[in-house]
């Protein structure tokens, strides 16, 4: 690929974007959650393992302990018991009980609507407060995971996509200067979706992404 101007960039950005939108047009959060407590709680479970992993565990996990109060008052080997299958069991337990009683002792029991204050919370990072914004409450957030860094690096949407260890805080500020604020929510969405779908760290399928014609990764290993 010849050098791309930083505009010529930009254009292709949302000419890709816009594919993805055709692609993908009704993206939602893949974890199952009825409230900002549960998609709380779901997102910081679903650390190191699939979406699909989580709403496994969650349904009995939130009959039995529904509300901040009462997960907060858990017995940490119980809520083990119930999500064992997610990866690191012990410690997003510990996590769950402490960041409901952080709620309960912090924010009167509801979960704060803004960066700085969920980012208080143990367990939470940018990522996670980035999702129950984004999913719970209609504030613009762009949360970058795995599939994220890996889809916008093979794209070159960011200009460290030659990092093997690139900043997601500096992904998440470079990619939302881009775009509006109204469409980070759902670009994170279909990133996500993208790279489950075709966009495999291991074996791409470039031969049928709708991304192929302009990706200057199309068919590189």
């Amino acid at each position: 690929m010849t050098r791309e101007s930083k505009q010529a960039r930009i254009q292709r950005m949302h000419n890709e974007y816009a594919i993805l939108c055709d692609v993908y047009p009704a993206p939602s959060c893949a974890l199952n959650f009825r409230n900002p407590f549960e998609l709380l709680v779901a997102t910081m479970l679903s650390a190191q393992t699939t979406d699909k992993q989580v709403n496994k565990v969650t349904g009995e996990l939130f009959d039995r302990y529904p509300t901040p109060k009462a997960l907060a008052n858990a017995d940490e080997r119980d809520v083990e018991g119930i999500i064992h299958s997610v990866g690191f069991f012990h410690t997003k337990a510990r996590r769950a009980i402490a960041l409901s009683r952080a709620l309960l002792d912090d924010f009167a029991g509801e979960v704060p609507q803004t960066m700085d204050e969920l980012t208080t919370l143990p367990g939470v990072g940018r990522k996670t407060a980035n999702v129950v914004l984004g999913n719970a409450f209609g504030v613009p957030g762009f949360p970058v995971d795995t599939h994220v860094i890996r889809v916008t690096g093979r794209l070159r949407w960011r200009s460290d996509w030659r990092s093997a260890n690139p900043d997601p805080v500096t992904i998440e500020r470079e990619i939302c200067a881009v775009f509006d604020p109204a469409d980070w929510t759902d670009l994170s969405h279909r990133l996500i979706f993208h790279g489950r779908d075709t966009c495999h760290a291991r074996n791409p399928e470039c031969a049928v992404c709708p991304l192929a014609g302009t990706c200057p990764s199309a068919g590189i290993r």
